[in-house]
């Protein structure tokens, strides 16, 4: 009685595991990098330090966009999180 030949390697689901590891990665470090800026203008904020609070939002709402067009984040989310911060940065310097 012979027995049951070997699986054929599907080549295609393997490329789509590769393909998606680094995808994963990708959306890990975008996710990584916006908390990371959002923290930062959140940690500068009781100083009320105009320019550091300007330049630290600007670079938050850049990453949160280029998040959002790359499609690693929902449009509203980003416009969302953009929101809140630039609500919290306008409270802290008014």
């Amino acid at each position: 009685m012979a027995g049951k030949a070997a699986p054929k390697k599907d080549l295609s689901m393997l490329k789509r595991v590769r393909q998606a590891e680094k995808l994963s990665l990708r959306n890990q470090s975008m996710q990584t990098k916006i908390k990371t800026y959002v923290t930062k203008l959140e940690a500068a904020l009781p100083s009320k330090n105009k320019e550091d609070i300007d330049s630290l939002l600007k670079a938050a709402v850049k990453v949160i966009s280029s998040a959002a067009s790359k499609g690693i984040i929902h449009k509203n989310t980003a416009s969302r999180k953009i929101s809140r911060i630039t609500k919290k940065a306008n409270i802290a310097l008014a």
